[in-house]
């Protein structure tokens, strides 16, 4: 018999229970952890279910003709201001910038769960009502995704379907402001330094832990900034992790303008830096820089590079045991894009397409076939097709004739 007995709690005792705010869920990896949603459900996935409170997660887009990662950040204040969650914006014009949020399509209302897996046209349900005439055995079997949909969870909405071509309604802004739900710090108009910028984020979490704070800060080092050197950027989110991790119910999430986001300005090793600075680190390229990409991935508009990913309370991070899209637990790590529709950002995974295109013929035509215009028959075009068959070559070939010269012939009597 084992001399090892559990200890039994007291009467007394109360279990220590983590508090679930709204539009929060348990961490899957951990229980002493809470993650919220981005905004983006692929993202989430990527993430481990979302971004955990209590860190930062920072994007980089070297690309100069595209703004994807600001992009992202909208994503993730419209999911703040769906789930009443405080949110601080720090940048240039903060009240502009806000109002280019999306929101919902307008024939929607707020907390109206959609999959975000549907497709924008409606191809995925029109697909379902048509029967595969190949073979019937194919009929019940799952259409091949590269991507992952929105679930629901106690019939509350954890990751809303925003819509891009929506945009959020000024009373909702106008709400939050008076409300205290949403907090502006213009860093152009107020000539804030990084320091002074720390104290003020600093201040917003002191001031209410019932509910959780999403920090937004969009186009980190911009000439608004002042200027920053790469160890001051270092050392503002360096800061900025420390604050978070004091304030367990705030998270951020933060952006660098794309000439900080490449190595030749912060020198070797820059990015990796960075990653080591915040909790995650993610780079997204766009294509509209190399023509070369664009023609190869024509149905995606850039690449997504993961440098770091959250990992609070564990080893590892979440996303190598939850994550759909990364495939870690089936197979070796998938190549993963992002594209941007009419309606919506949509992460997932790179598959090359098939060689020169659906468009192009796969067998050469014969050089002496040739089609001719005959005439017209009804309004209708009638084709005349001429082929030339090759005839075989009447030339015999004669056999060669071998001559056995021998002192013993009997051998070569065949």
């Amino acid at each position: 018999m084992s001399s090892f007995k559990r200890k039994p709690k007291s009467t007394g005792e109360k279990p220590t229970s983590l508090p679930v705010y709204p539009g929060t869920r348990i961490s899957p990896a951990s229980n002493l952890s809470l993650i919220t949603s981005t905004g983006v459900s692929s993202l989430d996935d990527i993430l481990g279910g979302g971004l955990p409170l209590s860190c930062s997660l920072l994007f980089t887009a070297p690309d100069i003709h595209s703004s994807y990662g600001e992009l992202v950040q909208k994503y993730f204040v419209a999911q703040g201001l769906t789930n009443g969650h405080r949110v601080c914006i720090v940048g240039q014009d903060p009240e502009v910038w806000v109002k280019d949020v999306m929101w919902f399509p307008k024939s929607q209302g707020v907390g109206v769960g959609v999959n975000e897996a549907d497709s924008d046209e409606g191809e995925e349900n029109a697909g379902k009502s048509q029967k595969v005439k190949i073979a019937w055995r194919y009929e019940k079997m799952k259409q091949f995704k590269t991507t992952v949909g929105n679930t629901s969870q106690d019939g509350e909405s954890y990751c809303a379907p925003f819509e891009l071509s929506s945009r959020v309604p000024e009373e909702v802004i106008a709400e939050a402001l008076e409300g205290k739900r949403l907090h502006l710090v213009d860093v152009g108009f107020q000539s804030l330094s990084t320091v002074a910028v720390l104290g003020e984020i600093s201040r917003q979490l002191t001031t209410d832990g019932s509910v959780p704070l999403r920090i937004c800060i969009p186009a980190l080092g911009s000439p608004v900034w002042g200027d920053l050197t790469p160890q001051g950027i270092l050392y503002f989110l360096h800061a900025l992790r420390a604050l978070l991790r004091k304030h367990a119910h705030g998270c951020a999430s933060i952006s660098l303008p794309p000439q900080l986001s490449t190595e030749g300005w912060g020198g070797t090793g820059w990015i990796e830096k960075l990653g080591w600075a915040t909790d995650g680190a993610l780079t997204m390229s766009a294509f509209t820089a190399n023509p070369a990409l664009s023609s190869a991935f024509p149905g995606h508009h850039g690449l997504l590079q993961m440098h770091r990913l959250p990992s609070p309370h564990t080893q590892s991070p979440a996303s190598d045991r939850f994550s759909t899209l990364r495939g870690l637990t089936s197979s070796g790590e998938n190549n993963l894009a992002f594209k941007c529709t009419r309606k919506r950002l949509v992460i997932e995974t790179l598959h090359l397409d098939v060689e020169g295109g659906t468009g192009e013929r796969r067998t050469t035509a014969a050089p002496s076939a040739h089609v001719e215009e005959q005439g017209h028959v009804s309004g209708a075009k009638v084709g005349r097709l001429e082929v030339e068959l090759e005839e075989e070559n009447s030339i015999k070939i004669k056999k060669k004739r071998v001559g056995f010269q021998s002192d013993r012939p009997e051998l070569y009597d065949f």
